[in-house]
């Protein structure tokens, strides 16, 4: 777990469905992408590197996970 540094932008990551309860959301640095839970923000967040983020994306996108 992270606690990421105040000031990010965070958006809601466009996998998160609109039928609410499963919201993730993301903000990016330019080392770090940072994931957290949108109903549980104040538990920190998760962070990754971009790469590793982008692998973990494209394997969504194609079903692999």
């Amino acid at each position: 777990m992270n606690t990421p540094p105040l000031g990010l932008r965070w958006h809601k990551s466009t996998y998160s469905g609109n039928q609410g309860g499963q919201c993730v959301e993301v903000a990016e640095t330019p080392k770090t992408v940072y994931v957290r839970d949108t109903q549980n923000r104040d538990l920190g967040a998760l962070g990754f590197t971009p790469a590793a983020f982008a692998a973990f994306v494209e394997d969504v996108k194609a079903d692999r996970l």
